[in-house]
């Protein structure tokens, strides 16, 4: 299935998501936060969610997908991660010089690796950070967040692609999985050729 906002003509990057992970529309669950005759009714047991939604949009975040896999490795319970692009602009400098820096900068980090994407370098960071408060999770072990920064092709942006979860004993599946979404990155259109229209028989 194709995003609406693949298609969009401000769309400048592309990748492809995982099954298990749904589309978070952050602007309006922001916007009905703050319209309390819309989050009455069916909305009312959102609070958690519209508040996360509000931090990632401050943060940053233009997208956002939950996700939601089974954890195959204990009692099959489901497994929550959020998925979120940023934009960070940055002095112009050779693609493979900024993917080096995102992989030196984090002091935090408890992993770094550099990336040899099909659309060119990027580095992959894991870091422990704590919870918001405003979420009212209980995670003692702190929020995983594992990021992959890639350079975009005019050497003045790049974007931030980040994995969040309280799973923290999944780091490894988590890495793969960014790593798996990473490799999909695009900086042109790769939907130019395909058409909405079905073919005929």
């Amino acid at each position: 299935m194709i995003d609406d906002s693949a298609r969009s003509p401000d769309a400048d990057v592309w990748f492809a998501m995982p099954p298990g992970f749904v589309p978070m529309p952050l602007q309006e669950l922001t916007t009905a936060a703050h319209e309390p005759a819309r989050t009455a009714g069916p909305l009312t047991s959102l609070g958690p969610v519209l508040r996360l939604a509000r931090l990632l949009l401050e943060a940053g975040a233009v997208h956002c997908c939950l996700g939601l896999h089974a954890d195959d490795q204990t009692d099959g319970g489901p497994l929550l991660s959020i998925f979120t692009l940023a934009w960070r602009a940055t002095e112009w400098a050779p693609r493979s010089i900024l993917a080096a820096r995102a992989a030196t900068a984090p002091e935090e980090a408890e992993h770094l690796e550099i990336l040899d994407l099909p659309c060119g370098p990027a580095a992959l960071v894991q870091t422990r950070v704590d919870v918001p408060s405003e979420l009212g999770l209980d995670a003692p072990g702190g929020l995983l967040q594992v990021t992959a920064r890639v350079p975009c092709l005019d050497g003045r942006r790049i974007a931030i692609l980040s994995l969040a979860t309280t799973a923290v004993e999944h780091a490894r599946h988590y890495r793969d999985l960014l790593r798996g979404i990473a490799a999909t990155v695009s900086f042109e259109d790769p939907l130019h050729h395909v058409s909405d229209v079905p073919d005929k028989e």
